[in-house]
């Protein structure tokens, strides 16, 4: 990994272990298309945030809300606190974090416990220009707390999403890409976790034209526990893209991945791209990710690629699973046996398809108003 400026030699770029990281812009080539980490993305449609032309000026206004002992304050480039726990891993982030013009930084205490969420609000007010944006997320030692990410209105927008928690930690952190349809959101989010620290990270995709997030994870302690969650809905031409990370490089460290998404419209797409590396160091790991996708109707297309990277024996264990295909005709008929008309018993199982996972977040007040936006994809969805 490099510093400030510097770069990694990638002789193996398909492999996680050899991952290209830099803040030098220069590092990273403008992606053609046929990288693998842009393949399925639609350079076209991301209106430059990926070359060499400079956009005006985006508008995107960000307001951070926190309860006590808890703070979220603004802070400017050149604060040694940004970028000192990650480097960026593509062209796009490297971009955010040399554009960027203020940051906004939530700090928890050591031992605090904050039952309030802390809400950090980013709202775009126009496609019409690019914007970045950067926020770090510390968690001192021992303390609990959750952060929420919100996402309204139109923008063309890229950031990084720095967080650290701190040893004996937990950490609740929930995304919601709510854009409006012309929305082009690319996010990095770096966590770090400290020895026997815990954090659940959800990611909830349903607005944005064009939204690609990609959450990494690495370990700087032993006994680490995390929980890495995503609910996504794609309607008609909506690209929905979400690529994790998940590094075991420390002992005794665990891991669970659970994405689902469902898709519907003619060139709806999802890609989901889950990459886990058990690094030599990584005795007594234990890992486990899943991916599964609903089919909704023709012309929606759903990409699933889960990798594991296993550089020791010594495991509890490493698994993975995807699955991606149309609603069960068995669970419909048991339904429609019971009297219940087929439009209504599509909307049940497509309920219960999301319910369990929404029913694991932790952010207790976000649950109604997330099984309430999937309520409304199911309003527009075909009988």
């Amino acid at each position: 990994m490099s510093g400030l400026g510097g770069a990694v030699e990638s002789t193996a770029p398909v492999s996680r272990l050899h991952e290209h990281q830099s803040f030098d812009l220069a590092d990273f080539p403008v992606p053609t298309g046929r990288e693998e980490e842009w393949r399925f993305t639609p350079l076209r449609r991301l209106r430059g945030l990926h070359t060499d032309v400079l956009s005006a000026a985006g508008k995107v206004a960000v307001e951070a809300t926190a309860v006590p002992p808890v703070t979220a304050v603004p802070a400017q480039r050149g604060d040694q606190r940004l970028g000192a726990a990650f480097v960026p891993a593509d062209r796009v982030s490297a971009r955010a974090f040399a554009s960027f013009g203020e940051a906004t930084v939530v700090s928890v205490p050591a031992g605090a416990e904050v039952a309030e969420p802390t809400v950090v609000s980013v709202r775009g007010e126009s496609t019409e220009g690019a914007a970045f944006g950067h926020t770090l997320i510390e968690v001192g030692a021992n303390a609990r707390a959750t952060v929420v990410l919100d996402h309204s209105g139109s923008a063309t927008y890229a950031d990084n999403i720095e967080i650290v928690v701190g040893e004996g930690a937990a950490l609740t952190v929930v995304s919601i890409q709510g854009w409006a349809d012309d929305t082009v959101h690319l996010s990095r989010h770096y966590a770090t976790l400290g020895k026997d620290a815990r954090l659940q990270h959800t990611a909830v995709t349903l607005g944005g034209g064009v939204v690609r997030l990609a959450p990494s994870l690495r370990y700087a302690g032993p006994g680490g526990d995390a929980e890495m969650l995503g609910l996504y809905f794609a309607d008609g031409g909506q690209h929905l893209e979400h690529r994790l990370f998940v590094d075991h490089g420390e002992a005794r460290c665990r891991s669970r991945v659970d994405y689902r998404g469902a898709l519907q419209g003619k060139d709806a797409h999802t890609v989901w791209i889950g990459d886990v590396l058990i690094r030599a160091a990584g005795v007594g790991t234990d890992t486990y990710e899943r991916n599964r996708n609903l089919l909704l109707t023709e012309g929606a297309r759903a990409d699933s690629v889960p990798n594991l990277e296993i550089l020791t024996g010594e495991v509890v264990g490493a698994g993975h699973a995807s699955a991606s295909g149309r609603l069960e005709d068995h669970h419909l008929f048991y339904l429609m046996a019971r009297g219940i008309p087929l439009a209504e018993a599509r909307r049940l199982v497509i309920r219960g398809f999301f319910a369990e996972l929404i029913g694991r977040i932790g952010a207790l007040d976000l649950r109604d108003r997330i099984a309430t936006a999937i309520e409304g994809e199911l309003d527009g969805s075909p009988a």
